[in-house]
């Protein structure tokens, strides 16, 4: 069974920085391809980034571009977003999300993703 349990949310003060982790079980890492998405209240999810399958180069959505940064330990099947100059309006529930067919340009849908984590909350004060 496919499992992703996300961790490392918490509250940081503008300019501070969290990693956020996602171990993903069911097969090896780099046959899924794994998003990262965003929640806050009252909005829509939101894309923040992902990694295809088989492909280390991570695709950011520009909000984030310049101060986030994807990673994956294949070793330890663990995903990671290292957030890095966090402002107010990162504050949402982060998911991640993973396919093991995605490769296309619906990464930014998160309808495209068949298995989900259950959140963590990223809070950055004002």
């Amino acid at each position: 069974q496919v499992q992703l349990i996300e961790s490392g949310g918490g509250l940081v003060p503008p300019g501070g920085s969290l990693r956020l982790s996602c171990k993903v079980s069911g097969r090896a890492l780099n046959t899924y391809t794994v998003g990262w998405f965003r929640q806050a209240p009252g909005s829509e999810r939101e894309f923040v980034a992902s990694m295809k399958r088989f492909n280390s180069n991570p695709y950011y959505d520009n909000s984030v571009k310049g101060r986030f940064t994807m990673s994956r330990d294949n070793a330890k099947n663990t995903v990671y977003l290292q957030m890095n100059t966090l402002k107010p309006e990162d504050t949402a529930v982060y998911f991640c999300a993973a396919d093991q067919q995605l490769i296309t340009s619906s990464l930014r849908i998160p309808s495209e993703y068949d298995y989900w984590g259950q959140g963590t909350q990223v809070t950055v004060s004002s």
